[in-house]
């Protein structure tokens, strides 16, 4: 049994806390404020973000960083990437040297351009492994088979979560391309905002199919110009999560991206979906990316125009249609 603390108590972290807590771990979840951390004790349930799922009592709850940090093995950062530094800034003055850190938030920091665990080791110097994959909170906490891949620069550690995190509906892998997993992990959202967008225009699966096998393309390509492994992308941190993503009724970027194909402004799309929609600034950071690093992204750039350019998606759809002729090529 390993004493086990949560940062984030949204869907994705709550899912996580029970899937340890099944297994015998002592699982403690921080909350953001005292609002969300009564609101989750009164109903044992997070009614917004994970609706249906009970909590047993067994996991606590606290909004102390200090309380939540005391003895523990293992810290899983559950937070939106935007609240990355932040949160570890919070963090450093009470994790214990030993704890390793599971990130399984999804994105790049606008800012820096840095990839999360680079944020992260900017301010502590933890272990850190990043888990990913396609792995909807909704289904993982009913128990629906599903399988993950995790990565970290220790082996040892890597490993460890590995074996933490492994039942028989959550099957874990190890993968030793850390770059990769993070930018599969993140780009994919922006693809799907896009096959949203289609969606919501009334196209059909013939256009979200090649948006999904050209989107992956796009992401290799920049994913190997920044130091991935090629073959990652077509695993469970690339392919598998972008299927995911642009195809399930629980993205909340496919969500939506099909709110803007039906004319919704951004801001529109992002007050109805109701929760964090990281494609939107990974698609900025991404556009940075791109242009930093020299490489074609028509995908990621149409939709950069869409969301902060203020072309239509019938627009954008169109100019990408009528590029000039290629050959294809997987990356």
């Amino acid at each position: 049994m390993k004493n086990i603390a949560v940062i984030g108590a949204g869907g994705w972290g709550l899912t996580l806390g029970l899937l340890l807590n099944e297994k015998g771990n002592h699982v403690n979840i921080w909350c953001y404020d005292e609002a969300e951390k009564n609101a989750i004790l009164q109903y044992r349930e997070n009614k917004r973000c994970l609706p249906g799922i009970k909590i047993p009592i067994e996991i606590g709850f606290t909004t102390s960083m200090q309380e939540v940090l005391s003895g523990k093995e293992i810290v899983i950062l559950a937070v939106p990437s935007k609240a990355i530094r932040a949160t570890v800034n919070k963090m450093k003055d009470y994790i214990e040297d030993k704890s390793v850190i599971v990130n399984v938030s999804k994105g790049i920091e606008e800012e820096t351009l840095l990839r999360l665990s680079e944020v992260i080791e900017e301010v502590l110097s933890n272990r850190i492994v990043v888990l990913s994959g396609p792995s909807h909170a909704e289904e993982v906490a009913r128990h629906i088979p599903t399988t993950v891949v995790v990565s970290g620069r220790d082996m040892s550690a890597t490993e460890m979560i590995q074996d933490t995190f492994m039942t028989q509906s959550f099957r874990v892998y190890t993968n030793d391309d850390l770059i990769g997993i993070e930018l599969g992990g993140a780009l994919k959202n922006v693809i799907a905002l896009a096959a949203g967008a289609v969606e919501g225009m009334g196209y059909g699966d013939n256009t979200k199919a090649a948006l999904i096998t050209r989107g992956i393309a796009e992401i290799t390509r920049l994913g190997v110009a920044m130091g991935g492994k090629p073959t990652t992308f077509v695993g469970l941190a690339g392919i598998g999560d972008l299927i995911v993503t642009c195809t399930s009724g629980h993205s909340r970027n496919r969500r939506a991206g099909e709110l803007l194909g039906r004319g919704y402004t951004v801001d529109q799309a992002l007050e109805k979906v109701n929760m964090v929609v990281e494609g939107v600034p990974t698609t900025k950071a991404g556009h940075a990316l791109m242009l930093k690093y020299g490489i074609e992204m028509p995908i990621l750039n149409a939709i950069h125009e869409t969301l902060f350019e203020n072309k239509s998606v019938k627009e954008a759809i169109n100019n990408l249609m009528g590029r000039d002729k290629k050959s294809e090529h997987y990356y």
